[in-house]
């Protein structure tokens, strides 16, 4: 049985639904390099990635957003740790999706403005939970990252979007283990 799920857009790429599974890569050059991250990401599409995540640890990495943007044809992912306002401030600079933990982003009013600009520009949220950085308090409880407790993670976060009206939302569940994030995926589908 096949499950189709919310089918969401960012840029021109269909995520979700009946779309296909869209091959997507992360720049690995600093965020100071612009010209390393614009060739990397040019080189990323012509190898034939459909989407683009770009880390962005502080205002000055805001830049690479139009640098990379006017130079390649594909997606752009802003990947946002901690601050809220990087999020507000590449959803200005016409990122395509953002890419949050809305749990380490601080109080709800945060999570409520990123997701206010989000929404007004069209743009999906990427949640991405990872088994390396799973909550204490889910690791107290489940003893490991296991598969439950990579979904409570998940979970938890969808539903702070939620509650602030939102629904264009990707789910990204991470783990070394692979049987571990296989099946974290299928429990995940299952909710």
């Amino acid at each position: 049985m096949i499950r189709v799920s919310k089918q969401v857009k960012a840029g021109k790429v269909l995520i979700g639904g009946d779309a296909p599974v869209s091959i997507q890569s992360m720049l690995s050059r600093p965020a100071a390099d612009v010209e390393g991250n614009i060739r990397q990401a040019l080189d990323l599409e012509k190898a034939g990635c459909e989407i683009v995540r770009v880390a962005i640890p502080d205002m000055d990495a805001v830049r690479l957003v139009d640098a990379i943007k006017s130079q390649i044809q594909i997606p752009l992912v802003a990947d946002i740790h901690f601050d809220y306002r990087l999020a507000l401030e590449c959803v200005a600079a016409g990122i395509d999706k953002v890419r949050i933990n809305p749990g380490n982003i601080g109080d709800k009013s945060r999570v409520r403005a990123v997701v206010k600009a989000c929404k007004s520009k069209n743009i999906p949220i990427r949640i991405g939970v990872n088994s390396g950085s799973l909550e204490k308090e889910l690791l107290e409880k489940y003893g490991a990252p296991t598969a439950e407790a990579l979904v409570e993670s998940a979970m938890r976060h969808v539903s702070l979007l939620e509650k602030n009206d939102f629904d264009d939302i990707v789910i990204s569940i991470k783990s070394s283990d692979v049987k571990t994030m296989v099946d974290a995926y299928r429990l995940a589908s299952q909710r």
